[in-house]
């Protein structure tokens, strides 16, 4: 029988494991003293090791049995995240591919009009850490509905600047939405740990994370057709207003946990414990001095950072050429829904062969070339090369979040997802508003060839995404292909069999009664 196998409903045959006296959970009484399955990635067996292996023991000893089962009830909530992730998208890049008309109806320059992209993305990165505490202490529904409030709020501000013409206002709702956006850009891994198993979990994260890209893609492609005037931006925000108001009141309804856990999960098991702050400080130790670790989120965060500046800057860096905002725009959607195609066919393979590593290894430099490509497509103005290249840039970047989010978790695991989670995409924020303020710096003036084209920016894009490209190459070797093994995965794998080595013992057993 499959330890992790899904059911249609509640009322299905549950997966029940016994524990006890000599009972078993996940992993047998030997095993639970093994350093393989407790230790966390990088680290010796220490005394912080030594005291979760202990805390789970005490844990054990007070329950009867866990029942492991996945709920139909978790689609409502990775639903609720999906929407969420849509819309603060879509806040974000609003005003990016429609930069000129916004820059004359508020009587600015486009440079102002990019801080609203900037800005956004510096208020993740100060939101951050609430983001640990609410993910972390309060569960995944606590911090959807705190980001449905900040979402809320922020929209009908940056409506009311807009209507009134203050740009000051605007920003300051923009500002307000950015602060929303961690609490649910963070939230898949937690989610789906909480939620599914092992067979559906990158599948869940690729839904719930890529969306946050596919609002972005609405944006590239819906405000052009909504924005032919300066005159038309105020209803432009309060139709993104009304929509983010229907998308956020069920946040208040999803249900907060499930009534028994997917998986044999130790983490899971230890949810009442691990929220601390202790156990956040330890698991930033662990991820710190993790070499794997530094290998994944730098190349993450550079290709993160460059996804967001390169969506925001699109409209400018094809008008000089005599691109028009639509051909921005449709381009900014080519690139990311070709890229949520690839993640929707790559994702439910990952979840069945676990091929995490070796898609890493032919993503990047994927990623690394096409912006080497790129260069030199604004002055062929040839819209079929700028959409291919588009293409092929997005499937692999979007074909890697959930994959990199995931294969985080599982060679780091017992350490807490969201704190990875979180972590990659601060970075990976910080830096899209810093090349954003970069590569705006580096445009040419009207001396340019043509005026005001990026030629320098796209350059500089080029150089760090191939310097950083080979550190994720490296996973696996000098001698560490032991720190890159799928932990989570193999624990849940040897809790199936102990449990089914168990359940068999006791029907030979029960058999032997009988007989007799």
């Amino acid at each position: 029988m499959n330890a992790y196998e899904e059911h249609a409903d509640e009322d299905e045959q549950r997966q029940p494991l016994m524990m006890g006296s000599g009972a078993k959970v996940g992993v047998s009484a030997p095993s639970m003293s093994n350093a393989q399955t407790l230790r966390p990635a990088g680290s010796g067996e220490t005394a912080s090791t030594r005291g979760l292996t202990r805390t789970i023991s005490g844990r054990l000893s007070t329950h009867s049995q866990v029942k492991f089962k996945v709920y139909k009830r978790r689609f409502f909530g990775l639903f609720q995240l999906v929407l969420l992730n849509i819309v603060v998208s879509w806040d974000w890049i609003a005003f990016a591919p429609v930069s000129s008309t916004a820059a004359a109806y508020f009587n600015t320059t486009e440079s102002a009009i990019n801080w609203l992209s900037t800005a956004f993305l510096f208020a993740f990165v100060v939101a951050t850490p609430f983001t640990f505490w609410a993910l972390s202490k309060h569960g995944p529904k606590t911090s959807i509905i705190i980001s449905s409030c900040l979402l809320l709020v922020g929209n009908w501000i940056k409506f009311a600047g807009a209507k009134s013409n203050i740009f000051g206002v605007v920003m300051f709702g923009q500002l307000l939405i950015g602060f929303a956006q961690p609490f649910v850009l963070a939230a898949p891994t937690t989610y789906s740990d909480l939620w599914f198993s092992a067979s559906g979990r990158t599948t869940a994260t690729a839904l719930a994370s890529l969306s946050n890209p596919f609002g972005a893609a609405l944006g590239q492609l819906i405000s052009p057709f909504w924005v032919t005037t300066p005159a038309e931006i105020p209803y432009s925000v309060l139709w993104v207003s009304i929509i983010a108001t229907v998308a956020a009141v069920p946040s208040f309804f999803i249900p907060r946990k499930p009534p028994s856990p997917p998986a044999p999960n130790m983490e899971m098991l230890l949810a009442a414990d691990h929220p601390s702050a202790n156990s956040i400080k330890h698991d930033l130790h662990v991820l710190a001095s993790s070499v794997e670790f530094w290998l994944v989120f730098i190349p993450f965060a550079v290709y993160v950072g460059f996804f967001n500046a390169f969506s925001s800057l699109l409209n400018q860096i094809l008008e000089p050429y005599g691109f028009s905002e639509d051909d921005a725009g449709i381009a900014g959607a080519v690139l990311i829904v070709v890229g949520l195609v690839t993640a929707a066919i790559t994702s439910p393979l990952n979840d069945k062969y676990k091929f995490y590593l070796w898609f890493i290894r032919a993503a990047v430099p994927t990623i690394a070339v096409m912006y080497l490509i790129f260069i030199f497509a604004p002055p062929t103005s040839s819209i079929p090369y700028v959409y291919v290249v588009c293409a092929l840039l997005g499937a692999a970047s979007f074909g890697l979040v959930p994959v990199v989010l995931e294969f985080l978790v599982e060679i780091l695991h017992p350490t807490s997802p969201s704190v990875s989670s979180s972590l990659c995409w601060s970075g990976g924020q910080l830096l899209g508003g810093i090349f954003i303020v970069v590569m705006d710096a580096l445009k040419s003036g009207d001396e340019g060839r043509p005026p005001a084209n990026m030629h320098r920016a796209l350059i500089f894009q080029a150089v760090v995404a191939l310097i950083v490209m080979p550190l994720p190459l490296c996973l696996g070797f000098f001698g560490r292909k032991g720190m890159v093994r799928l932990k989570r995965w193999e624990n849940e794998q040897a809790s199936a069999t102990e449990r089914d080595r168990d359940l068999h013992a006791d029907d030979m057993e029960s058999a032997d009664t009988l007989g007799s």
